[in-house]
């Protein structure tokens, strides 16, 4: 976990020596970026501090006056143990190291040893109890299924329960300051789920977007970590990077599989350290900002290939979802239809017209490579050429590729019922055809939509979860 992700629990310093703990919070602050600290000099008070503090580490120190560290560590285990312990001895003691790791101590350390190492054995306890409390969370929300926060997700228009999953895990792991991984088809609305999630972060900054897809490593680096004056020629003036402008925020990475093999080194940095070196710098800055990537790439398969730096993946994916293509979710598609006419007709300064009834079951039969933004472009496209009270249905014709076919519903349709298709539906597609037809005439009610085609609700029940597949 880097500085910049520490979290907000606490961190309780347990020692009679005054000026071990006062340096010891310091350092924790500087260099970590932990400044929710609390010292104790009595051992006697470290149970009513946990009882009455978020505490997630205690550094123990075990030679005290009153109440030696060796008796307090069972007793914080049985009355706390979601809060991890490390004892801080003045004596390197195999034997000593060893009863306490027995007693339930996280891990152990020697003063006399390097700060670094103590700091990081602290962050890797954060680290720990981190996880613990986000697999509760996620876990408690998804079987519960609800959200706490919708409107956080009002861009995203969708019934699909796929996404609503979504939308739970992205609620749960939102105030993590791990790094998050949208993953999903180009059109999907990956930028859309990182808005909600940096909406729900709690975060005082903003979100800064930033697409990396081709840019070298210079102009990444310049982009990102800015430059001070002089760093090269023509800089006059030093310049905030996006990291910058993110601070206490959200940082977006659009596209970050197209990152090059020495960008990714530099954005493992700050991933890890939460620090970065302006162009022309020769000291790090540190920023805090919640990193969320998003990519079309299987970064996968790019980590085998040695295209993308495995250490960076593995950052990276911390928490990750995948945003479902629009062929998966067609029930979506009458809903996205009615939006993005509403949507551009406020655009186009127009009253929005009225789509035929057979249009969203002729969009239905449409696979979507471009998926949501494929279909928002025709829906503007059809709205900026409409004249009449009905939309047309030629553009959306023309855009699915079956320009000058009859739409559905027209008499020469009916007189060729598969539109001149190259080959005749199987008898799967055909029946999905009718399912879908009898649930539209129905309006959605299963009873009647049976009714229609002559089967059981129970039968059709199965036939829409295999289509929704």
């Amino acid at each position: 976990m880097s500085a910049a992700g520490a979290p907000a629990y606490g961190i309780l310093l347990v020692d009679d020596e005054p000026a071990w703990l006062r340096s010891m919070s310091l350092a924790l602050e500087r260099s970590a970026g932990l400044r929710h600290v609390v010292t104790c000099q009595d051992p006697r008070r470290v149970m009513e501090i946990l009882s009455g503090d978020d505490i997630a580490v205690v550094l123990l120190d075990l030679t005290m006056p009153h109440l030696s560290g060796e008796d307090l560590l069972p007793r914080i285990n049985a009355e706390h143990p979601d809060v991890s312990v490390i004892v801080v001895s003045g004596m390197n003691q195999v034997e000593t190291a060893v009863r306490c790791m027995r007693l339930g101590a996280f891990d152990y350390h020697v003063k006399t040893e390097e700060e670094d190492r103590l700091i990081a054995g602290v962050l890797r306890a954060l680290r720990l109890q981190e996880l613990q409390r986000e697999n509760v969370e996620v876990a408690t929300r998804l079987l519960s299924g609800e959200l706490h926060h919708p409107e956080a997700f009002e861009g995203i228009v969708t019934q699909d329960p796929t996404m609503r999953t979504l939308f739970a895990y992205v609620e749960a792991v939102a105030r993590s300051p791990q790094p998050l991984l949208v993953t999903g088809e180009s059109g999907v609305g990956k930028e859309l789920v990182a808005r909600a999630a940096h909406r729900l972060s709690g975060c005082s900054g903003k979100l800064v977007a930033v697409n990396v897809a081709g840019l070298d490593d210079a102009v990444f680096a310049d982009a990102l970590f800015g430059h001070v004056r002089g760093a090269f020629t023509g800089a006059d003036h030093p310049r905030r990077g996006m990291v910058e402008e993110a601070e206490n925020g959200t940082l977006f990475l659009d596209e970050i599989g197209d990152l090059s093999v020495p960008s990714q080194v530099k954005l493992l940095r700050f991933l890890q350290e939460g620090e970065f070196f302006p162009l022309g710098a020769d000291r790090p800055r540190k920023v805090k900002a919640r990193v969320i990537a998003a990519t079309h790439q299987d970064l996968a398969a790019k980590e085998q290939a040695g295209t993308f730096r495995r250490d960076l993946y593995y950052r990276l994916r911390t928490h990750r979802v995948r945003v479902p293509p629009l062929r998966e979710r067609k029930e979506d598609i009458p809903l996205l239809l009615d939006h993005f006419l509403d949507e551009a007709a406020r655009s186009l300064g127009k009253k929005k017209p009225t789509p035929p009834r057979q249009l969203a079951q002729l969009l239905q039969t449409h696979d979507f490579p471009g998926n949501v933004r494929e279909l928002r472009a025709m829906v503007f496209d059809a709205v900026s050429l409409h004249k009449d009270r009905v939309l047309s249905m030629d553009a959306f014709l023309a855009g699915i590729g079956r320009a000058g076919e009859p739409p559905p519903g027209d008499p020469a349709a009916d007189q060729n019922p598969f539109g001149g298709a190259e080959r005749l539906p199987t008898l799967d597609e055909a029946m999905e055809l009718l399912v879908r037809e009898a649930m539209a005439r129905a309006g959605g009610n299963q009873t009647l939509a049976a009714r229609l085609i002559g089967t059981s609700q129970s039968a059709l029940s199965k036939r829409l979860k295999s289509y929704r597949r």
